[in-house]
This record gives C-alpha cells, structure tokens and sequence, in this order.
C-alpha cells in the first residue's frame, strides 16, 4: 500500500462535496477518473469517482 500524501486544496474541496471529514483523509491515488483516499487512523481506502 502507498504512503498517503497530504490534500492539496482542490482535493479537499472534493472531499468535503464527498461528505467526508478532510482531516481524516490522505491522498493515495489522484487519476482523471477517480480520487482513492487512505484514513489517516485506520488505513482504510475509499474512492471518489468523478465524471469524465
């Protein structure tokens, strides 16, 4: 698994629309389809997907 990265302001604008708390979450995976975020506490993944 990789090492999450720290949100940069336009990915905390799409976490906060995705209902999530932003101090929560790091970046995992940032793709043209999707945002693939990593809990900061619990190591678990969740997926935004956008549309394309």
């Amino acid at each position: 698994m990789k090492q999450g990265k720290r949100p940069t302001r336009r990915q905390k604008q799409e976490i906060k629309a995705a209902g999530l708390v932003m101090d929560n979450w790091l970046v995992e995976r940032d793709t043209h389809t999707q945002l693939v975020l990593i809990n900061r506490y619990s190591n678990k993944l969740r997926t935004i997907r956008r549309g394309a």
